[in-house]
């Protein structure tokens, strides 16, 4: 019976305004088709009752903490509205610096490209040896070029000379071939001579000495050019030496500065120098954003124990609310529209509150007693479940 006096007390408060429900939400019992000495129908019905009394009861529980957070909030209101200067100077400079920090982070916020994590750290691990690390990198590639231009003009030079050495083997392959030639036609011209000689008895004195002149002449001729081709070959062929020894150390500062290369690419992650130096160039303006940034957290820090002790100080219950809305500590306007909110949201917490109260639970428990008088022979029964379902629930 416990539960029953206590929704009767309820029942008589006292309310400011009455309220008029609307027909949908009026509660309607109809018992036309209950026979209530039936028992399960009886307890059925009775049971309906106390679930709807238990849900408004419920209802009502939250919605008066809910009810009571609202009023807390507006009777805040009147004590920031009640500060004394200094204490309210001191929190409008508060929440001026917590509205001005909170429109830089989002600035921020909005306007960063944020630096993809796994790069900045490693840009970041490296940070001593970036800088060294582009100066190196950019000129092993400077390097990399004047080698490989060294090498084609090696390679040109080679070519070159080896086309000579081949000319100079053919020169000499035409000379030796021109001194049997020669020699071949002397043989010939002394073979005639001393035909004409012997067999015609004719003389022949002055063609000996015209083939030995000519025979002289060619031989001196073909053995100097021959000389000099010689010379020139073994002068390539020396030029080509020089030039394989030349190359060979060439391609070793090649593979050499090659492996340089290939190692300060995947010591840095990156392909070439200017891509290294456009990530470090994005990492600086990204760390100066991070710093700038937890600067603005130490500020926000400040303010906000700043905001929080002068509002705890002045007896405000829940300073949190207003930390999450500083304009309207600075724009008497958007107080005002916050109170409105608020004087909204309690008039409707009232309204349901009322509801559950007026027409569930009060007619729920009037249905109930309406059935004990008009069954007194299952009053005892029917007091009974209340008082089972009141233990329960307490």
């Amino acid at each position: 019976m416990g539960l029953i006096r206590r929704l009767l007390k309820r029942f008589r408060k006292e309310h400011n305004y009455p309220e008029k429900f609307d027909i949908w939400d009026e509660v309607v019992y109809n018992r036309q088709n209950i026979d209530f000495h039936d028992r399960e129908q009886r307890v059925e019905y009775i049971k309906n009752c106390l679930e709807q009394i238990k849900d408004a009861t419920f209802e009502i529980d939250n919605l008066t903490a809910e009810y009571n957070i609202v009023t807390s909030q507006l009777k805040d209101m009147e004590e920031i509205e009640a500060l004394p200067e200094k204490d309210q100077l001191l929190l409008k400079d508060a929440a001026t610096k917590l509205v001005n920090i909170n429109k830089a982070r989002s600035g921020y916020e909005q306007t960063a490209i944020p630096m993809d994590e796994a790069i900045y750290h490693k840009i970041d691990a490296l940070y001593d040896q970036v800088e060294e690390g582009i100066s190196k990198l950019s000129e092993a590639e400077g390097y990399h070029l004047k080698i490989k231009q060294d090498m084609k003009h090696l390679a040109s030079e080679k070519e070159a000379y080896t086309y000579r050495k081949y000319d100079m083997q053919r020169v000499i392959d035409d000379l030796r071939a021109i001194m049997v030639i020669c020699l071949t036609a002397v043989g010939l011209c002394l073979i005639l001579l001393l035909v004409l000689q012997f067999g015609f008895s004719m003389n022949t004195q002055i063609g000996y000495i015209l083939a030995a002149g000519a025979t002289a002449i060619a031989i001196t001729l073909i053995f100097t050019k021959h000389n000099n081709a010689m010379r020139e070959l073994k002068r390539v062929e020396k030029s080509i030496n020089k030039i394989i020894l030349l190359h060979n150390s060439v391609k070793i500062r090649y593979v050499n500065n090659t492996n340089l290369i290939e190692y300060l690419q995947l010591k840095y992650g990156v392909r070439n120098s200017a891509e290294l130096k456009n990530i470090y160039t994005k990492y600086l303006e990204e760390k100066k954003r991070r710093e700038e940034f937890k600067q603005m957290e130490k500020e926000f820090d400040l303010a906000e124990r700043e905001f929080m002790r002068i509002l705890r100080n002045n007896r405000v219950s829940d300073p949190m609310v207003w930390l999450h809305q500083p304009v309207a500590i600075l724009d008497k306007r958007e107080m005002v529209e916050v109170r409105h909110n608020l004087i909204i949201r309690r008039q409707s917490l009232r309204k349901r509150m009322d509801y559950n109260r007026e027409v569930v639970a009060k007619k729920a428990h009037d249905e109930i007693k309406d059935m004990v008088d008009m069954y007194p022979t299952y009053a005892s029964s029917i007091l009974d479940m209340v008082a089972e379902y009141e233990k329960r629930f307490s």
